[in-house]
């Protein structure tokens, strides 16, 4: 893929940055970046309606930040929002948070909560459900076949693999699955009118009661009758030796449930749409898997970067990268920013399934490093060893559309046209 197209600095970029609709355009925001990584990596943004911030776009400053867990904390604000949302967050709820989760916390609350579920993610003991993935992965190829040679690969096939890997792990029925992706596609695409419940002020916390409503049911199961599932272990959990809050419990489930499926689904649909784009790098991962897929999968994570943004909030002065920026002083990490940085990733805005340097930033990094990063790499790794074994051919088969969303985004559309074993 070429570089992107510059677009010069202007007043309104400010503005431009933090509206929904701009993130549609992937290469609006590619040069956006680009702009801002060569000219004001560390700049102090004031868009319309939200609280100022700074804008940091440079890998090695963001992996800095997020190094320091003393000088810059997640709490109170873990992620960019307007501050009508905050307003009604604390007029309706009397809190700082909608959701209160491993996103929002700081130490101590973030090791004793993170402790919780943390087991269920490692290596180790993920092994026990390889299997399970790779025949999901198998049903999700079958499927391509069902549609009979064209679907819309992120409707019919991408969102539907990792809900129904992250949902057998929560101990979710498969039932309930598409309440689920809908709830979740109305918390992350709350901006999108594609996705978001409606247009009342109130809608995201809606959505929220719902999951809340949803979890207490399922923590009342759970309680009474644990079994095998991450839903038990939060369920049951004791913080300081009392049962674990219902505002945390509910938060521990919502970032399980939607983060733990979302993100993954942005990942298969846009390698997949990145190895349509460049079939050389398709044909390279076809005919060597093992040799390539661990270092495509990181590729693939890294070109998407699904989660576009968290905030730090300094805890006293400091200089970054010669830039002062004082106590009370938050900053954005643009992730996709710092994962096409020039100075880090050889020849960033090129594809390629064998890149040795893929050291992203997508997972985060330090303390708040994801917590289900090696699900998440084990599902890209089995769907697409089964997809380049059984799809002999796939192109595409109309436009591909993406998300409006600062927050979590990638694909919302991906028609394509296929052959299949």
């Amino acid at each position: 893929m070429d570089d992107p197209v510059v677009f010069t600095s202007s007043p309104a970029l400010d503005d431009e940055l933090v509206k929904s609709q701009n993130w549609g355009n992937e290469e609006w925001v590619n040069a956006q970046f680009k702009w801002l990584r060569n000219n004001d990596p560390i700049r102090k943004i004031e868009p319309q309606g939200y609280d100022p911030f700074w804008s940091l776009t440079r890998f090695e400053d963001i992996q800095n930040v997020e190094s320091d867990k003393e000088t810059f904390i997640n709490d109170p604000r873990p992620i960019l929002a307007p501050k009508l949302l905050e307003v009604l967050v604390s007029q309706m709820f009397g809190r700082r948070h909608l959701v209160r989760s491993l996103i929002t916390m700081d130490a101590p609350d973030h090791l004793q909560y993170r402790t919780v579920a943390q087991p269920w993610f490692m290596r180790g003991n993920l092994r026990k459900i390889e299997d399970t993935v790779n025949q999901l992965a198998v049903t999700s190829v079958d499927k391509l076949w069902e549609h009979g040679g064209e679907c819309d690969f992120v409707k019919d096939i991408a969102v539907w693999y990792p809900i129904r890997v992250i949902m057998s792990i929560l101990g979710v029925p498969e039932s309930d699955e598409p309440l689920m992706m809908k709830l979740t596609q109305e918390l992350f695409g709350s901006s999108d009118p594609d996705t978001r419940r409606s247009f009342e002020q109130t809608a995201l916390m809606d959505v929220v009661e719902d999951f809340n409503t949803y979890f207490r049911k399922l923590t009342e199961s759970r309680r009474k009758n644990p079994t095998d599932d991450v839903a038990s272990v939060i369920a049951n959990a004791e913080i300081n030796g009392e049962p674990m809050p219902e505002l945390e419990t509910n938060g521990y489930y919502t970032i399980i449930a939607t983060a733990g499926h979302d993100t993954t689904s942005s990942s298969i649909a846009g390698g997949l749409l990145a190895l349509v784009q460049n079939p050389d790098q398709m044909q390279k991962l076809r005919q060597d898997p093992d040799r390539y897929m661990a270092s495509a999968v990181e590729e693939m994570i890294r070109w998407v970067t699904p989660v576009r943004q968290f905030m730090r909030t300094a805890t006293k002065d400091v200089v970054v990268s010669g830039t002062s920026i004082s106590e009370g002083d938050s900053c954005v990490l643009w992730y996709p920013s710092a994962n096409r940085d020039e100075s880090v990733f050889d020849s960033p805005y090129e594809f390629r399934v064998d890149r040795s340097d893929s050291k992203h930033l997508a997972f985060g990094h330090g303390v708040h490093l994801c917590l289900g990063q090696h699900l998440a790499r084990m599902e890209l790794s089995a769907f697409f060893r089964e997809f380049v074994r059984r799809v002999k051919h796939v192109e595409l088969n109309g436009e591909p559309r993406y998300s409006q969303s600062v927050f979590v985004g990638g694909l919302k559309a991906l028609p394509i046209r296929y052959q299949i074993d």
